[in-house]
C-alpha cells in the first residue's frame, strides 16, 4: 500500500450541545493505562475471574455499532463505558493483520514487487521480527487512533530508520495506515503490522485516551488557549501557518467554517454513513495490477497475479467485504489493457497464461455474486457492472475463440420451434456471461436449504424432481450446483458447501445407474441402428468453471490427514511457509455419508465419473488446450491417493459402468465421431487396476485406443436425431489443433499396455492389432516399435521374442505407411528395421529382403539394408555358418540387382558392390549399367561408376563408361570451376593410359563437350607430356614418341583450345570492369602460352591482339595495358 505521512481528514464533526461543566468537576483529565479485565484479548491470561458485564456489552458494540451512534443514542455515556469501547474497537485477530500484509498463507508467498523470494522479507514476518526485538516505542491510543515509532536497525547497507506510524480504526477493522518509510505497495509495510502486533499482544502496555475532543470539553478557556500556543510552540514550523489560517477563517462572522456545528476530530470514530471495512489501498492496488499486466507474463508478473487473486478468494472466505471491492479494481485494470485491442485487431490469441487469469477472473465473479449473504441491492450493482464490461468489443470470449461457439447452454435446451434457431445469431459468452447469468440463481429454495442445513439428511440429492429442480436427472447443468459449491467454499462456509457437494455426487451416482438401465433396455436397437450421440455439449472436464475440479477438492480437503476444515490462527501461524505433505485418509464415517463410505471414496468416485463422461471437443484452440490440461491436472490429483481395497472396489464399479454406459460414457461401444478421446485417462485407469483385475483393465485400455475423428468415414447412423438430446452441434470438418498431443496420448496408452504384455503372447497380440487398427501416425508407431524393442531386450534378462515380433511387425507397418511419403526419420526408421529383423533372427532378414519393394526404395534396399546383411558385424551377431552367409548373400545379390533395374541412377553402384564376388551377378549388374547409360543416367553416375570399375581393375570397362558420360556433359567457357572438370581430367588421362587409339576416339568427345579454355589447355598439356599407353598397367615404362601437335587427334584440341580463348576473350571484354583488367592480362598471357604450342602460334597471337586494339580500342586504359604487355 501506499503509506502517507499526511494525517487523512477526520470523519466527522464532533460537539457537545448541553454539555454541562459540572459533570466533568474532579474528573481525571490526563489518560490511564488500557488496562482491562484479564480476558482481555492478548492479556496474561493469568486471572480467571469471568469477564464483567461491562467488557461482554462493550465489545460487543464495539464489534457492530459506529461511534456516532452510539453518541445519539444516549445523552451521556460514562467516561468508563467510553474507554471500554475504545478499548475493544481495535482489531483482536492477528490473522487479518497478516492477510494484509502479505500475499497468502501458503509458503510460496512473496513481496507484492516480488523482489524477494526470501519468507522473512513478508511485511508480516518482519513486522513480528520488529516487534519481537523491542523496536516498537512511543504507543499511544487516542481514541480511534493508534500511533507509536518502529525503529528499523542499521544494516550494512543502510543506516537506522525511526518511522512514525499511525493507525485509524473502527469496529474492529483498521480503516487508515500512514507510515513515514515512503514504501509504495498493495499491503501493509512491515512497520504497521509491527504497531498493530503491539496493540493486539500488549494492549496492558499501551496508554489510552478518549477522543482528543472528550480531553477538549474538560478544558476552560484558559487551558484552551495555553494547550494551542503550547502546540504552535512545539510544531510552529509546521502549523504555524495553518493555524493563522484557522484563527482567521473563525474570526470572520461569514466563514464556511462557522457555518459548521461542530469541528472534525480525527481520533472520535466512524460516523454512521462511513462503510466498516480494512483499509485498502485502491491506488496501488491499480498500479500494480497495471505493471503486472504490462510486463506481458514476465518477470514473474503471471505468478503476481495469481497471488492476487488468492488473495481475493482469501478475503471471501474471511468475508471481507474488500474481496468484492479488489477485484472490482482488478478487472478494471485487466479491461483496460491495451493488448486486449491490439489482438482483436490484428485477430491473434491471447497467451494460455493470460487466458487462465482472466478464467479465474470469471470463477471469482461467480462466487461473488453467490455469495450466499449478499445484499439485493449489492447483487444489483454487480450486475450492472458485469453487463457494463461484458458489452465492451474487447471482453474476452469464454472459450478463447473468435469463430462460432456452442450455443447459450446455461437455459433449458431449445425446443419446438426454436429449435433450429440460427447459432450464428447467438451472442458471443464472455468470460463474464456465466458470472451474468448466475445473478437470477438465489438460495431461498426450501430442498437447497435443507441440503447445506442439515447433518440428517442421508442419501440425499441435489434435485426432488425433474420437473422443477434447477439440477435435473441429466445432470444438467452440473456447473450451477458446483458454483454454489465453490462460493460457499470461498466465503467461508465450508461445511455447507460439503453437504451440497455430497448432494451432488449422490444425484450424479443415481443419474448414473439411471443412464446405465435406460441404455441396457434400448442397447440391441441402438448397437444394430450403429447409432452415435453426444449427452453432453458441456464438458465437465476442462469447463470454464471447472466442477468437477471443484468438487473433488471440496471433498478431499475433508480428509487431510490431521487436519481440520478450518486451520486455527496458530497453527497457521506456525507452519506458514512448511509444506505439509497432504496424505490422506478415510475419515470417520459421518451422520450424512452412506455407511462403507467416506470423503475420499466420493471424491475418487466423481473424479472417475467426470472424466469418464462423453463429451464433444469444443472449438478453438485454448479451449481445446484447457481439455487435456484440466484432465491431466486432475488425474495428477488422483494420483496423490494411495489405492486400498475400498477404492480398488469403486475402480473397478466405475469400470463396469463406463464400459456399459453407451452415449453416456466416453468409453461405450459406441462414441460420437467428435467426442474428446479417453487416452489420458484410460492409461491412468489401466494402471491402477492392472494389479488387480488385469482382464477388466485390458478392456478398458483396448477400448480407449480408438480415435473415430481420424478414420476415414464417420460412424454410420441416423445422426439427424441424436439419443437423448437435441441436435445442437452444427455439421463442420472437425478442427482438433490438440491433435498431436492426443495422438502421442493413445501412444503412451499402447506403450504402457505393450510393457505390461511382456511375456504374454495372447496380450501381445490383442495390443497388436489395436494398435495396427487405430493409430494412423507412423512416427508413434514407429515409437512404439521402438519402445517395444527395447522392452524385449533389456539387458538383464533374455530377449523376449514374441514382444521383438510384436516390434518388427509394427516396424514393417511403419515401413509401408511411409514408402510412398516424405518423411525426414524414413533412413533412421530403415537401419532401426535391419537392426530389429537381425535381433528377431536370420529368417526375419531373409524375409525383409524378398519382399523389399512393399517396405524400401531402391535405394533404401540396397545402400542400407542388403550392405548391413552383407556386412561382417551381421555375420558375427547371428553366429552365421557358410550355408546361411551364401543364402543371405544371394538374397541380397538378387534385391540389388532387381533395385539396379527399377533404379539404375540411384542403385547401380551399390548392386556392382553387392555383386563383386559373383561373376555372374555382377555380370548382369554391369550389363544394366550400359543399358541405362543412354537414358536415364547422368554422367556423375557414370564417371563414379567408371572410377569404380577402374579401382576393381576394369580399365576397358571404365573407358567405356567413361566416354558415355562424356556424351552427357556440356562445360561453357566461363564453368572453369565446374565440379565435373576433375572427371574430365581423369577420363583423358585413363584413355591416355590406354593408347593412342583410344586417345584419340575421347578427345572428339571433349571438344564437342567442353567450351572452357582453361581446362582444354590444361588437357592439351596434359597430353603433350607422355606417349599415350607410355604407362602400363603394371607401371612398367615403354619407349615412343610424344604425339604431334600438327596431327590428329592432338591438332582438333589445339584447335579447339585457341578457338575457346578466343571466344572467351571476346564474352569477357562485353562486361568487363576496371577492377579485373590484371586478371584479364594474366587470362590473355595463359592464352599465349597455348597460342604457342602451334607452329604459326606467334603470328596467331598477334593478329588476335591487333582484332583487339581495334575491335576495343575504346577501353583505352585496357588496351593501354595489353598494349604494355604483349606490344
Amino acid at each position: 500500500m501506499a503509506e502517507r505521512v499526511q494525517q487523512p481528514p477526520a470523519k466527522r464533526l464532533c460537539c457537545r450541545p448541553g454539555y454541562n461543566p459540572a459533570c466533568r468537576q474532579g474528573q481525571r483529565a490526563g489518560g490511564a493505562a488500557c488496562s482491562g479485565p484479564g480476558t482481555a484479548q492478548g492479556g496474561s491470561g493469568k486471572t480467571q475471574s469471568p469477564e464483567s458485564l461491562l467488557d461482554i456489552a462493550a465489545r460487543k458494540v464495539a464489534e457492530k455499532w459506529p461511534f456516532q451512534r452510539v453518541e445519539e443514542r444516549f445523552e451521556r455515556i460514562p467516561e468508563p463505558v467510553q474507554r471500554r469501547i475504545v478499548y475493544w474497537s481495535f482489531p483482536r485477530s492477528e490473522r487479518e493483520i497478516c492477510m494484509y500484509s502479505s500475499f497468502n498463507t501458503g509458503g510460496d508467498e512473496s513481496g507484492a514487487t516480488g523482489e524477494n523470494s526470501d519468507e522473512t522479507r513478508l511485511p508480516f514476518r518482519r513486522g513480528i521480527a520488529l516487534l519481537e526485538s523491542g523496536c516498537v516505542d512511543n504507543v499511544l491510543q487516542v481514541g480511534f487512533h493508534l500511533s507509536g515509532t518502529v525503529t528499523e536497525p542499521a544494516s550494512q547497507s543502510e543506516p537506522e530508520i525511526v518511522c512514525n506510524v499511525a493507525i485509524s480504526f473502527d469496529r474492529c477493522k483498521i480503516t487508515s495506515v500512514t507510515c513515514s518509510c515512503g514504501n509504495k505497495d498493495i499491503f501493509y509495510c512491515a512497520h504497521v503490522v509491527a504497531l498493530s502486533l503491539y496493540r493486539i499482544r500488549k494492549p496492558d502496555q499501551v496508554k489510552l485516551h478518549l477522543p482528543i475532543s472528550e480531553t477538549l470539553f474538560q478544558m476552560n478557556r484558559d487551558q484552551l488557549q495555553k494547550f494551542v500556543q503550547y502546540l504552535i510552540t512545539v510544531h510552529h514550523t509546521e502549523v504555524l501557518p495553518t493555524a493563522q489560517k484557522l484563527a482567521d477563517e473563525i474570526l470572520s462572522q461569514n466563514s464556511e467554517i462557522n457555518q459548521v456545528h461542530g469541528a472534525p476530530d480525527p481520533t472520535a470514530g466512524a460516523s454512521i454513513d462511513d462503510e466498516n471495512c480494512w483499509h485498502l489501498d485502491e491506488e496501488q492496488v491499480q498500479e500494480q495490477v497495471k505493471l503486472f499486466l504490462s510486463q506481458g507474463g514476465y518477470h514473474g508478473s503471471g505468478k503476481q497475479l495469481n497471488l492476487l487473486f488468492a488473495k481475493v478468494r482469501e478475503m471471501l472466505k474471511m468475508r471481507d467485504s474488500n474481496g468484492a471491492r479488489m477485484l472490482t479494481l482488478i478487472t478494471e485494470q485487466f479491461m483496460a489493457d491495451p493488448r486486449l485491442s491490439l489482438w482483436r485487431q490484428q485477430g491473434t490469441t491471447m497467451t494460455d497464461k493470460y487466458r487462465q487469469l482472466w478464467d479465474e477472473l470469471g470463477a471469482l465473479w461467480m462466487c461473488i455474486v453467490l455469495n450466499p449473504h449478499c445484499k439485493p441491492e449489492q447483487k444489483i450493482c454487480w450486475l450492472k457492472q458485469l453487463k457494463k464490461w461484458n458489452s465492451v468489443d474487447v471482453c474476452p470470449w469464454e472459450d478463447g475463440n473468435h469463430g462460432n461457439e456452442l450455443p447459450n447452454l446455461t437455459n433449458a435446451l431449445p425446443q419446438g420451434a426454436n429449435a433450429n434457431q440460427d447459432l450464428a445469431s447467438r451472442p458471443h459468452r464472455t468470460v463474464f456471461t456465466r458470472a451474468i447469468e448466475a445473478c437470477d440463481l438465489h438460495w431461498q429454495d426450501s430442498h437447497l436449504q435443507h441440503i447445506i442445513s442439515s447433518d440428517l439428511y442421508t442419501n440425499y440429492c441435489y434435485h426432488d424432481n425433474t420437473e422443477t429442480s434447477l439440477f435435473d436427472s441429466r445432470g444438467w447443468p452440473l456447473w450451477h450446483a458446483c458454483a454454489r459449491v465453490d462460493a460457499l467454499r470461498s466465503h467461508g462456509y465450508p461445511r455447507e458447501a460439503l453437504r451440497l457437494a455430497i448432494g451432488i455426487v449422490n444425484t450424479l451416482r443415481r443419474q448414473q445407474q439411471k443412464q446405465l438401465e435406460m441404455f441396457r433396455g434400448h442397447k440391441k436397437e441402438l448397437l444394430h441402428k450403429g447409432m452415435t450421440s453426444i449427452t453432453s455439449l458441456e464438458g465437465w472436464v476442462g469447463h470454464p468453471l471447472d466442477p468437477i475440479g471443484t468438487l473433488f477438492s471440496t471433498l478431499m480437503e475433508t480428509c487431510r490427514e490431521d487436519e481440520d476444515c478450518t486451520l486455527s490462527f496458530s497453527s497457521f501461524t506456525g507452519t506458514m511457509g512448511q509444506s505439509k505433505s497432504l496424505d490422506y485418509q478415510h475419515f470417520p464415517m459421518h451422520r450424512f455419508l452412506e455407511e462403507g463410505e467416506s470423503y475420499l471414496t466420493l471424491a475418487v468416485e466423481i473424479a472417475l465419473i467426470g472424466l469418464g463422461q462423453q463429451r464433444i471437443m469444443p472449438d478453438g484452440l485454448y479451449a481445446q488446450e484447457k481439455v487435456c490440461r484440466n484432465e491431466e491436472q486432475l488425474i495428477a490429483k488422483l494420483q496423490e491417493v494411495d489405492l486400498d481395497d475400498t477404492l480398488v472396489k469403486i475402480f473397478r464399479k466405475q469400470a463396469v459402468f463406463l464400459l456399459e454406459g453407451g452415449p453416456y460414457s466416453g468409453l461405450g461401444e459406441l462414441i460420437y465421431r467428435e467426442s474428446v478421446p479417453m487416452h489420458t485417462f484410460a492409461k491412468y485407469l489401466f494402471t491402477s487396476l492392472l494389479p488387480h483385475d488385469a482382464e477388466l483393465a485390458y478392456k478398458i485400455a483396448l477400448r480407449a485406443m480408438r480415435l473415430p475423428v481420424l478414420e476415414s468415414t464417420a460412424p454410420m447412423g441416423d445422426m439427424s436425431r441424436p439419443h437423448h438430446i437435441a441436435s445442437v452441434v452444427p455439421n463442420r470438418y472437425p478442427r482438433w489443433f490438440t491433435l498431436s498431443h492426443i495422438e502421442s496420448q493413445q501412444c503412451e496408452l499402447a506403450s504402457t499396455m505393450l510393457t505390461a504384455a511382456k511375456g504374454d503372447g495372447r496380450r501381445l497380440e490383442t495390443v497388436l492389432e489395436s494398435i495396427q487398427k487405430n493409430i494412423h501416425s507412423s512416427s508413434h508407431i514407429f515409437k512404439l516399435a521402438q519402445d517395444a524393442f527395447k522392452i524385449a531386450t533389456l539387458m538383464d534378462s533374455l530377449p523376449d521374442i514374441t514382444l521383438l515380433k510384436v516390434s518388427l511387425e509394427l516396424g514393417l507397418q511403419v515401413m509401408r505407411m511411409t514408402l510412398s511419403t516424405l518423411n525426414w526419420r524414413r533412413r533412421e526408421m530403415v537401419r532401426w528395421l535391419v537392426t530389429c529383423a537381425t535381433e528377431v533372427g536370420v529368417y526375419a532378414l531373409d524375409s525383409i529382403m524378398q519382399s523389399w519393394f512393399t517396405l524400401f526404395t531402391p535405394t533404401e534396399a540396397t545402400s542400407i539394408v542388403a550392405t548391413t546383411v552383407m556386412s561382417n558385424s551381421t555375420i558375427v551377431r547371428l553366429h552365421l555358418d557358410c550355408h546361411q552367409q551364401e543364402n543371405l548373400a544371394s538374397s541380397a545379390r538378387t534385391l540389388a540387382l532387381q533395385c539396379a533395374m527399377k533404379d539404375p541412377q540411384n542403385c547401380a553402384l551399390s548392386a556392382l558392390t553387392l555383386c563383386e564376388k559373383d561373376h555372374i551377378a555382377f555380370e548382369t549388374a554391369y550389363q544394366i549399367v550400359l543399358d541405362a547409360a543412354t537414358t536415364g543416367m547422368s554422367y556423375t553416375q557414370l564417371f563414379t561408376i567408371a572410377r569404380y570399375m577402374e579401382h576393381r581393375g576394369y580399365p576397358m570397362r571404365a573407358y567405356k563408361l567413361a566416354t558415355l558420360a562424356m556424351t552427357h556433359l556440356n562445360l561453357s567457357y566461363n564453368q572453369d570451376t565446374h565440379p565435373a572438370i576433375n572427371d574430365v581430367l581423369w577420363a583423358c588421362a585413363l584413355s591416355h593410359s590406354l593408347g593412342k587409339n583410344e586417345l584419340a576416339a575421347i578427345i572428339p568427345l571433349v571438344v564437342k563437350s567442353v567450351k572452357c579454355a582453361t581446362v582444354l589447355s590444361d588437357i592439351l598439356r596434359r597430353c603433350t607430356l607422355t606417349t599415350p599407353g607410355m604407362v602400363a598397367l603394371h607401371g612398367r615404362r615403354n619407349s615412343g614418341k610424344l604425339m604431334s601437335l600438327d596431327k590428329a587427334p592432338l591438332r582438333q584440341l589445339l584447335d579447339a583450345t585457341i578457338g575457346a580463348y578466343i571466344n572467351t576473350t571476346h564474352s569477357r571484354l562485353t562486361h568487363i570492369s576496371p577492377r579485373h583488367y590484371s586478371e584479364f592480362i594474366e587470362f590473355l598471357s595463359k592464352a599465349r602460352e597455348t597460342f604457342l604450342m602451334a607452329h604459326d602460334g606467334h603470328i596467331q597471337f598477334t593478329q588476335f591482339i591487333d582484332n583487339l586494339k581495334q575491335i576495343y580500342k575504346g577501353k583505352k586504359k585496357l588496351m593501354m595495358l595489353v598494349r604494355e604487355r604483349f606490344g
